[in-house]
């Protein structure tokens, strides 16, 4: 877990968070687009059994590494497509943004690009995508389209840190660090870490159970629920149903899954005793809400599911509740809060710093990730970030 005092002072309101809930579900099941206008996911995982689905699904294996073939784009010789990918937790607010980027609105439609009150410098003759690309030296094109197209990929956090790696992908979208979700490297240096956002994994229950009276749980019983120690719910609480509890996650290589149990043991590659691991948090989600026993962890952007009820979580002393100002899951200690990361390889090259750029202004933690129920980095923690990329070169000046 990243302590980092710094967090706080440009965290959105709880206020705001709450009332950002119910965005996120579109979002989230939302495709990217290679156009403004499109739904269609750029790059999926294949299912196991060989079905489709409207929203885009990995295997639910163990790996969860069911990975398509892809080309190396090369991602340092110019500006052809930007390509990311990787977890799906990270995969709301990059998808919103490579819409948003795609679409290329001009600067006098300023409810969708309300360049003005982000103090940004005289944009006014260029659209959206135009002016971000132009910072790094990309020249506008001849009719409405964006200097060159952002395409998101759906699948895991360990497939989007191996493809960054090995050149597939130029963005490698991942919700656990690098050194847990490849660690058997000897250096991690060719990695550039650039972190966007950040999640405070809740803990979840099945809408009867929080219905029956459970609103919390403390740290231990975490380990022995997710160690196979627990079977029954009324071993927690002799007041809650006769019923065995339904312990669910999510798959090796899911970044959720190796912050989970690194936050909780102290160790990325722990085994835990899981019922059913799940590829994606839409499917968890859609899995806990369809039991009438279950709990797990998740991603803050699908707590709009119905059926899925946060609860406390009592760690070292201190409660942590979804809807408490002071000890939120917003707070730099809760426990299971994580960065969410966009990785690239060997340096940083304009397409790419364009795009994290916009992430990384108000403008872009405002739009792609607050209204994704996520956390928006700290003014001092943003201007780390932009400090890693490269040089602006504006073409207009």
């Amino acid at each position: 877990m990243t302590q980092d005092d710094k967090r706080q002072s440009g965290r959105v309101s709880r206020r705001k968070f709450i009332l950002g809930t119910g965005t996120a579900g579109a979002a989230a099941l939302a495709g990217c687009s290679s156009s403004g206008g499109s739904n269609t996911p750029a790059e999926t995982e294949a299912d196991d059994d060989g079905g489709s689905s409207n929203t885009p699904e990995p295997s639910d294996d163990e790996t969860g590494d069911n990975e398509t073939e892809d080309t190396p784009t090369g991602s340092q010789s110019g500006p052809g497509t930007l390509r990311s990918g990787g977890s799906s937790t990270v995969y709301p607010p990059a998808n919103t943004a490579s819409s948003y980027w795609n679409g290329n609105r001009p600067a006098d439609d300023a409810e969708y690009w309300p360049w003005e009150e982000y103090g940004l410098d005289n944009p006014e003759e260029y659209a959206l995508a135009d002016y971000f690309a132009g910072l790094y030296g990309f020249e506008r094109r001849d009719d409405a389209n964006p200097p060159f197209p952002w395409t998101v990929a759906l699948s895991h956090s360990g497939t989007g840190v191996r493809k960054v790696r090995d050149g597939l992908v130029d963005l490698g979208n991942s919700s656990g660090n690098v050194e847990d979700e490849l660690p058997d490297r000897d250096s991690y240096e060719d990695f550039v870490d650039h972190v966007v956002a950040v999640d405070g994994q809740p803990i979840v229950v099945s809408s009867e159970i929080a219905e029956a009276g459970l609103d919390g749980i403390d740290g231990q019983t975490l380990k022995d629920l997710y160690k196979g120690r627990i079977d029954n719910w009324q071993e927690i609480d002799s007041s809650l149903p006769d019923r065995e509890v339904l312990v669910l996650g999510r798959v090796t290589g899911s970044g959720t899954r190796t912050s989970f149990v690194s936050n909780v043991f102290d160790n990325p590659e722990e085994e835990t005793t899981v019922a059913n691991r799940y590829g994606q948090n839409q499917r968890l989600a859609q899995a806990i809400a369809q039991a009438d026993n279950a709990i797990s962890y998740l991603a803050l952007a699908f707590l709009d599911t119905d059926g899925v009820s946060p609860i406390s979580l009592t760690w070292e002393g201190t409660t942590y509740t979804y809807e408490d100002d002071q000890n939120g899951l917003d707070s730099q200690d809760y426990p299971l809060s994580r960065d969410l990361h966009m990785y690239t390889w060997q340096g940083t090259d304009n397409r790419e710093a364009a795009a994290i750029y916009m992430c990384l202004t108000e403008f872009g933690q405002d739009t792609f990730v607050a209204p994704n129920d996520y956390f928006t980095l700290g003014e001092s923690r943003r201007q780390a970030q932009i400090e890693k990329l490269p040089d602006q070169n504006p073409v207009w000046e």
